[in-house]
């Protein structure tokens, strides 16, 4: 059973060139800027619940809300008005396939 299983993890990255450790995201929007952003509100809601819910943390803590959130939309912002530019060009070039 475990050979079977390393078999087709080693084909798999043959074939495909994946790795198993290698981190991949669903989303490809999603950078390491939002990754960050994401921990830093992690780490300050933490802080804010840890300490006793003060509210300086409380105040850091929807603030780097905040800020991960504003990166995040952006991110998605952008993302979608390069595909929907890359749509509008395919169209005018005739290339329908690539539309959809």
């Amino acid at each position: 059973m475990v050979k079977i299983k390393t078999i087709i993890n080693e084909t798999n990255q043959q074939l495909i060139g994946k790795d198993e450790g290698k981190e991949t995201f669903k989303n490809k929007w999603y950078n390491e800027e939002c990754k960050i952003a994401i921990e830093e509100m992690k780490k300050a809601r933490e802080k804010w619940l840890i300490k006793g819910r003060r509210e300086k943390d409380e105040q850091e803590y929807h603030h780097k809300r905040n800020e991960a959130y504003k990166i995040i939309r952006n991110k998605k912002k952008t993302y979608m008005k390069n595909v929907i530019e890359s749509i509008e060009e395919d169209q005018k070039h005739n290339n329908t396939r690539k539309m959809y």
